[in-house]
This record gives structure tokens, sequence and C-alpha cells, in this order.
């Protein structure tokens, strides 16, 4: 999967009008005539543009440690003040982390406009060119289906700009009508993108078609995310889908290429890329003073001992997903110690294994810029958005095949700590409820960033943050807290935008 990494292209892009206060040259601000001339050009575009998804500033710490600390399975150890204000909901618009990813999604989004745009100068059949384009297309409804499910309604930029003022003009599009341009633009990837790629890092139509699921799930447009859903299952050997037989090789850097689960991949390859381009989820999960990679982590994003200790001991899934002893000081402990390391953000419980344990080469120390291949979605997540939607359709039936085939594999074990078959977790029996698969959902997806989506869609942010919640009640939590404030700095620049509510 080692592609399209660290292009330096022509094409940056901008932040509605720009990321500085040099207004006179705004990033983004390119008109590349004449750059177009072959697919081979459209493919270079739609590399750049996907690049931005590998930044830190995106996925690779800044949007996906946000995600993580507004989820109710990751409690912050950092002080750092907009950290705290992610973890307890007393988010400012000038939070730095929302500012930078803010930034790098609409960087993203011009890099697919430019592709878009570009391709309409190529002057090949539609049956050459369409494929690639359709990458494009896709990657912009990637970025666009992060930002409405974080801000509601955004700009909505669908073509390049090349007019600073118009630029500072710009309003925000309803939230429905940018899910409306999110479905068309990902019912264009399916129609044209190939059944397979070469890497899952390139979205085949598997990918649109997993996304076009999860997207009217979230609308709660429970048939149509049952029909994308269920094409994808009916294909998946045309697709080369599988769930992959270990749990553990999906966060295997030296392993996942081989997989056939995942659908859509972020990938990386222990290169630390000019400005920022890698990732550093791992040391911000990792345990103080742990002996491995290079120096341990950093203590920072941390479930609570609430989330381990209410995952039945038996599911192969706890095993992998978890750090339960570490190496500190050549002492080799368990959770219960630890703060060993005499830090004072080290933690007496167990940590995220998911991105430590098996890092494959790396570029930094403390595992930062490593070989992992985050998926963005996989077919296990399909399964269970076939099931969810199951279960609003009342096909009880379907949603009992689909949530017993994620638990089936989760019981089998596998290769980490030459795990064997359990009995946990057994197949549900009888009437399926949302509940079931939200839990489901909660083992099966735990740290990869969809847990505060899910609270966010069905609008159980009380429930998950009050005084029974796995963290313990979050006083600051109320209903404005499932849209986040849209950066105050861009507000500024642009007095045609508004603010969400309780902002």
């Amino acid at each position: 999967m080692n592609l399209f990494k660290y292009i330096v292209l022509i094409l940056s892009s901008l932040a509605i009008v720009g990321c500085s206060d040099l207004v006179e040259e705004p990033v983004g601000l390119l008109s590349p005539v004449g750059f177009f001339n072959t697919t081979d050009d459209i493919q270079t575009a739609i590399d750049g543009a996907m690049t931005h998804a590998i930044n830190e500033k995106f996925w690779g710490r800044k949007l996906s440690i946000a995600l993580m600390l507004r989820s109710d399975m990751v409690n912050l150890q950092s002080t750092q003040t907009r950290r705290v204000e992610q973890n307890d909901f007393t988010t400012l618009a000038s939070n730095g982390m929302i500012s930078e990813f803010w930034l790098k999604t609409y960087q993203g989004i011009s890099g697919a406009n430019l592709a878009i745009s570009g391709a309409e100068d190529v002057e090949v059949d539609a049956a050459d060119k369409n494929p690639v384009t359709a990458q494009a297309y896709f990657i912009r409804a990637f970025y666009y289906f992060h930002l409405v499910r974080q801000f509601g309604g955004v700009p909505y930029i669908d073509a390049p700009i090349i007019d600073a003022d118009a630029a500072g003009s710009i309003s925000r599009t309803s939230a429905s009508e940018v899910y409306a341009k999110i479905i068309s633009d990902l019912e264009f990837a399916k129609m044209w993108l190939p059944d397979t790629q070469p890497s899952r890092a390139i979205p085949a139509k598997s990918a649109a078609s997993s996304y076009l699921a999860l997207v009217h799930l979230t609308m709660g447009n429970w048939q149509a995310a049952y029909d994308e859903a269920k094409e994808v299952i009916d294909n998946a050997g045309t697709y080369n889908l599988a769930l992959d037989p270990d749990f553990q090789t999906l966060f295997n850097a030296d392993l996942i290429d081989g997989s056939l689960e995942p659908i859509f991949a972020l990938d990386y390859n222990n290169v630390e890329a000019p400005n920022n381009g890698y990732d550093q989820i791992a040391p911000m999960t990792g345990i103080r003073g742990d002996d491995r990679n290079s120096g341990g982590g950093w203590s920072v994003a941390v479930p609570t001992l609430a989330v381990y200790e209410t995952w039945p001991s038996g599911d192969y899934r706890r095993a992998v997903s978890f750090d339960e002893e570490a190496s500190i000081g050549g002492e080799l402990v368990d959770f219960t110690n630890f703060t060993i390391s005499g830090h004072e953000h080290a933690a007496n419980q167990p940590y995220i294994a998911k991105y430590t344990r098996f890092p494959g080469p790396f570029a930094r120390g403390n595992a930062r810029a490593t070989s992992h291949n985050y998926s963005m979605i996989r077919y296990a997540e399909v399964l269970l958005i076939a099931a969810e939607a199951a279960v609003e359709l009342g096909n009880n039936s379907d949603a009992l095949t689909y949530i017993n085939m994620v638990r089936e594999r989760a019981r089998n074990g596998g290769a980490w700590q030459n795990t064997g078959p359990s009995d946990e977790p057994a197949d549900l029996t009888g009437t399926v409820t949302v509940d079931d698969v939200l839990e489901e959902r909660r083992f099966e997806l735990a740290f990869e960033c969809k847990r505060w989506y899910d609270i966010a869609r069905r609008r159980i942010g009380n429930e998950a943050f009050g005084p029974n919640g796995l963290e313990g009640e979050k006083e600051f939590f109320n209903d404005d807290d499932y849209l986040m404030p849209l950066p105050g700095d861009e507000l500024e620049r642009n007095p045609n935008l508004t603010q969400n509510p309780g902002y």
C-alpha cells in the first residue's frame, strides 16, 4: 500500500481564504493552466489531495486524537488546554486542534477539486478518464463527510477558487445539502471505480459503496444503508474482501498489507515527510516510560479502567486492543504499576495497544512516523452497518447473521499470545437491538475513532457522559456539543460565516 505518499505538488490549498494573514497571495489560488494533459496528471493531483489525510494535522494526530477524546472510551492524561477542551466539552472556537484539521481538510478538498477540474482538460475517452477521476470524487466526499459530522453545515467548495475576493464571501451550506453532495460524489465514484485496486489505500468500488452505507446510516436512511452494505457483502468475492482470520493482523504494520479486511486505508511508510506528513498516534496512546519503540509513549490518550473492566475477559479483541503490561526501566510490570515511570501523566490502567504493539519500522523515536495502515473503513464495520440497518428495518434474521459473523471471528482467537478459541463472545440469539449493535461496534472498532461519531449520530451523549458513563460524568456536556465550533479565525476572516449554537 505504499502509494501516493509525500508527493510535492504544484497544488496547495486553502482554508477558505488562506492559512495566514498574508492575504495578498493566499495559498491555493493557483491556476495550473496546461498542467493536465494525461490521466497520469489527474492521478498526480489526486495523490496530492490524499496526502493531506496522512498529515499530522489530520489523521496523523490532531483529528484522530480529538475524536478519541470526545468519545466515552478514551480519557486525557495531559493538561494541554486544547486537549482538555476536547475531552471535557469546554471547546472554544480558538481550539488549536480544530483550526489545524479544518485547514488540512479543506486543503485536501482543494486538491480534489483541482483534479476534477483539471480532468476536463484531458482529452481521452470517459472510459479511460473517469475511473481515475472517480478517486477525486471519493476523497472529496471522504473529507466533507468528516466536516459535516463535526460542524454541521460548512462552506461547500466544489471547484478551484482563483479569486480571493470570492473566497472571502463564501457562506455555510446546510448540512442536508452537504450530505446530498457527498452522496452524489460517492455515487459517481461507485459507478466508475474498478472492483479492486492494487492497494487498499486507493479507493475501489467497494470503498464508495461502503461509505455510501455509512453516510446513509448516519442520516437514518435505513433501507439505503442496508442496501449499500448488502451490496458489498454480496460481492465480497468480487471485491476481494473478507474478515481477517486474526484480529491482531489488522493492527500489525508488518502483516496488514496481506489482509483482505481493509476497504479503504490511510497508509504510512515510516518516512518523516515534510510539513508533518506522518503519524504520532502510537506515542500519544503509548505507555509512559515503556522501553519499547525507542522511548515509549507519552500517556496522553488513555482509556479509563472501566473501559477495560466492562469488556468480557475471554474476548480476544480485548487482548489485542489493550496493553496490560510493559517494560519500564527494564522491569516487566503489569498495568497496576505503570506509574513506576514516575511521570505525572502515567496511569495504572491498561493502555491502547492497537498502535504501539506492532508499528513496523518508524522514522522517529517513540514510534513516530510508523508503517501503519489505518483502516478508515473495513469489512467488519460493513457487516455491523448492515446489522444496525436490519434492526431498524425489522429484519432480525439478517441482523443476527451479520453481528454473529463479527463475533465468531473474535472468539476464534489468534496469534497474539497464542490465544486459542474462546466461548466469548457467544453468538447473539433472540431479538437484536440497536444497543446490541452499538455495543458490538464499541468492542470491534475500539479506539479507531468511530465511537464519537456513533454517540453523536445516535444522540446518546447524556447517557455516555452521565454518572454511569465509562469515564464518569462529564458535567459540561450538552446537546450543543454534538457539533464543534467553527474556527474563530475563519469567522474573523469571513463575516459571512456563522457560528454553531452554544459557542
